[in-house]
Order: C-alpha cells, then structure tokens, then sequence
C-alpha cells in the first residue's frame, strides 16, 4: 500500500466571503459552494482546498504551509501582487531545487506556491 497523492486540504476561515475574494483573485477555480456558504472548495491541479466557516472566537497557531506547484512561479507572483497582496518576500531559487514565494491568506494560513527548477535535476 502506498499513499498515491494528497486529495484535498481544509483550511477555517473567519469570512468566508473575503476568503473566496482571496483565492479567486490568485487564480484558485471555485467549484463547490460560494462566498456566503459554509463550505466551499477550489481546484487545485488534481487535489482541492476547502475552505470551512469557523466561529468569530476560533483561535488557531501556526500549523504549518501549504505548498502549490505552479506552471509560473513569477506570474502568479505578479497576479498577487497586482491583486493588493503582500507576498513575504519576491520569488527565489532554493538550495532544494524549487523557485517558490510565500503568501499569508487573510485568516493567517502559510501558502507557499513553487515550481521544481529543471538546472537542478530535480522531476
């Protein structure tokens, strides 16, 4: 038995309308619901993230970071950017073999979106 792939990820959201504003200004395809449901989910290559609608007083910690691959790490750099987002820091090329950039979603959750670089035989 082996783990084949990752189906989906459930991050909570506070507002789920700013939330779905957030995703689909990244390029995110909704296909599940709308920004005033409590559920609603994108496409995300062969997975999705779900995003569910947490009560005001929810609290969470850092958890981790979800990592996209991208066809074009700069491009969507840009979008972001020309969306009114902050990116941590602009595109770069990691010791690991990706060129990625972080992103902090609205609700405070790690996205980071990254592509394997060919130069360092990584497939």
């Amino acid at each position: 038995m082996t783990i084949e792939s990752l189906s989906a990820i459930t991050l909570a959201t506070h507002d789920m309308a700013r939330a779905v504003t957030f995703y689909t200004s990244l390029g995110f395809e909704l296909v599940y619901g709308d920004a005033s449901g409590a559920f609603s989910t994108f496409r995300a290559g062969n997975g999705y993230l779900n995003l569910i609608a947490a009560p005001a007083d929810a609290a969470w910690a850092w958890w981790g970071r979800v990592i996209f691959h991208v066809t074009d790490v700069d491009a969507l750099y840009a979008r972001a950017v020309a969306a009114g987002h902050s990116p941590e820091a602009p595109p770069r090329d990691a010791e690991w073999g990706e060129r990625y950039f972080h992103l902090v979603d609205p609700d405070g959750h790690e996205l980071s979106f990254a592509r394997r670089l060919k130069a360092a035989g990584v497939s």
